[in-house]
């Protein structure tokens, strides 16, 4: 055989050399400045490698020059986040894009995927109702659910509130509930309403209201208005009887611990008789309703003093709303400045309804009709954009009583809500006392601004307040001082602006306006939400709809303390020349505010609410509670 037989391998390999080497010759030879034929069509570069096509488009340089600044371009820099704290908060990176735009895209996101993921049909209800709440909906719920489905009730499945409200109650035997229930009928300042018989109507049972006339036909403004709202649905709820306090304030006041154990042991399946145990020891105060990891009762190490405090958005308004997370609260708000360290606790929880909570109290919320407008006169029909454009007032308004707090020499009324919002807008400090050469306040406002060179950038500018005030803001009081001792009404009126009452069709002209709590929650919420006006809203009471609105979609959320005021309205506004506005972004939040009063606030909405709400509250109050359970046969 001989040595130079060609094999089919060996002639393969060959073949490949040759090809190999006449490639080179041919790359060699061509010319160094262009890597593909300049007679290719102007589109062909569609068809290349990314790589080709950078080669293509550079001018100058050779092609085989891989480190070339134009083949590997620098990424944009990519600015660094911002922190969503678990406290509701969002932190501020000083190099990120302005807050208040990643704020919104999360928001916007959220809501939608919510909107999305809401139950179409009874079945997928009672499955979500099964993984939310770990046991099958009460008796009911299908008479229920077809009310929701005729009435097109959004979002059927957010009702987490009610069960929060009610959660204590599966903790304690269903006898003792119902001795405390029947106990409290006779509580001073409250009302009952019962559904005594199958096919009778929801009516009063036992009150225990103030004699004078007037006040009680006062208090019972509301309780009317709630017989009147579920009426349409009162052939269809079960028996309960139900205490009511006529007050605007929660005070159903709880420890963290005694909440904790009826909840644990609700969540058991077992439950806790008061009666067998000792007498709860004498707790007084408000730290006593957090839990002993909270930030409340076991505060962080105090930052150097040199330290800036980084400054901060809301994020999540339910989880801003907890002193147990911002202790701070206590100081600034009256309904726990009212009560100095906090009130004494109840030894166990309290079946009691009320017109709002506090996330310290344990009363169980209802929707109300107090100050409920189906929709607000002067606001156009139709064409939302065309009725922003109409609203010729661009400061932010604010007018109201001083509520919120009784006015007395022993109370501390200068640093509860409504006068602090009253001390930060006025263009000059105090006109008493040694106040006036406070540094508390200071006659300069540093906020953030869009930064000219960037859109999406952020900065810092220094405002004087005596000129940014009169030019953004129109905040005051309105009428005469009230809720004050006579001495310190005189104060009370020396100290802040007082201004005359605006009537609705003015107000209505404002493009933005702001929401704080009197007394209790803000009756007027529902109204400045259908004026398709940006509401700027500060409160500590989660509402019945809390779980049923976004924050930054359907309104801007302030923080208690208003550190957060100027600098979200600078946005949205601009700065007094009107740089750096989003009013882009200001109509949409207030046109989609405006879509969810109509939509998700109706009386049906709140009906639906009512409901539900006596359904299960009838069901955790029965001897047979166990039992009461709705089960579809195929799910």
């Amino acid at each position: 055989m001989s040595p130079f037989r060609i094999t089919r391998r060996s002639l393969r390999a060959y073949i490949f050399l040759v090809i190999f080497a006449s490639s080179f010759v041919v790359f060699t030879l061509t010319p160094s400045h262009s890597v593909v034929s300049t007679n290719l069509p102007t589109n062909f570069s569609i068809y290349l490698p990314r790589v080709y096509q950078a080669h293509r488009s550079a001018p100058t340089g050779s092609p085989w020059d891989l480190d070339s600044d134009t083949l590997y371009p620098e990424p944009p820099p990519q600015r660094p986040s911002h922190i969503f704290r678990p406290d509701g908060l969002l932190e501020v990176h000083p190099g990120g894009r302005h807050p208040i735009l990643d704020l919104i895209e999360h928001a916007e996101k959220e809501w939608d995927a919510k909107l999305a993921r809401a139950s179409k049909t009874l079945p997928e209800a009672v499955r979500e109702y099964h993984f939310r709440y770990s046991r099958a909906p009460p008796p009911g719920f299908d008479r229920w659910w077809a009310y929701v489905q005729k009435h097109n009730v959004q979002l059927p499945d957010e009702y987490d509130q009610i069960n929060i409200d009610l959660a204590p109650f599966w903790g304690i035997n269903p006898a003792r509930l119902q001795e405390i229930q029947l106990a409290h009928e006779g509580h001073q300042h409250s009302y009952t309403i019962a559904k005594s018989t199958p096919s009778g109507p929801v009516h009063f049972g036992n009150e225990s209201l103030p004699a004078d006339e007037d006040t009680r036909k006062n208090l019972l403004v509301a309780a009317n208005q709630l017989l009147d709202l579920i009426k349409v649905v009162e052939d269809e709820l079960p028996l309960f009887r139900a205490v009511f306090s006529p007050h605007d304030n929660p005070n159903v006041f709880l420890t963290h611990d005694m909440r904790r154990k009826v909840v644990e042991a609700g969540e058991k399946g077992k439950s806790l008789d008061f009666q067998t145990q000792d007498p709860p020891p004498y707790i007084r105060g408000w730290m006593h309703a957090c839990p002993l990891n909270s930030v409340a009762r076991n505060p962080p190490p105090s930052p150097p003093s040199h330290t800036p405090k980084p400054r901060t958005f809301i994020h999540d308004h339910l989880l801003a709303m907890d002193p147990c997370a911002h202790p701070s609260h206590l100081a600034q708000h009256g309904q726990f400045l009212s009560h100095g360290p906090g009130p004494v606790a109840y030894p166990f929880p309290i079946p009691q309804f009320s017109y709002c909570s506090s996330p310290l109290h344990s009363d169980i919320r209802v929707p109300i009709m107090l100050s409920w407008v189906d929709d607000v006169e002067g606001v156009e029909e139709g064409d939302l954009e065309e009725a922003w454009m109409q609203k010729d007032e661009e400061r932010l308004l604010w007018r109201g009583l001083n509520t919120g707090i009784h006015h007395g020499k022993d109370k501390p009324w200068k640093d509860s809500q409504r006068g602090r919002l009253m001390d930060l807008v006025s263009s000059s400090p105090p006109s008493s006392g040694l106040e006036k050469r406070s540094t508390a306040h200071p006659k300069t406002i540093d906020a953030l601004v869009t930064d000219p060179s960037s859109p999406e950038g952020v900065t810092t500018q220094t405002f004087k307040k005596s000129i940014v005030n009169p030019a953004m803001m129109d905040v005051a009081f309105a009428g005469k001082p009230g809720q004050c001792e006579d001495e310190v009404c005189k104060e009370v009126e020396e100290r802040w602006e007082w201004r005359r009452r605006m009537g609705f069709k003015e107000a209505v002209k404002y493009k933005y306006v702001l929401d704080v709590d009197g007394n209790g929650w803000s009756s007027r919420f529902k109204r400045l939400m259908t004026s398709n006006s940006v509401v700027f809203k500060s409160t500590v009471y989660p509402e019945w709809f809390t779980h049923r609105i976004a924050p930054w979609v359907h309104y801007v959320p302030i923080q208690v303390d208003y550190s957060d005021l100027y600098d979200s309205l600078l946005f949205f506004r601009g700065d007094p020349s009107g740089h750096g506005a989003h009013e882009d972004l200001a109509k949409k939040i207030a046109s989609r505010g405006r879509e969810w009063s109509m939509s998700f606030w109706r009386k049906e909405d709140m009906v639906a609410y009512l409901y539900r709400l006596f359904l299960e509250y009838a069901r955790v109050m029965d001897s047979d509670r166990d039992s009461l359970n709705f089960e579809l046969e195929e799910w």
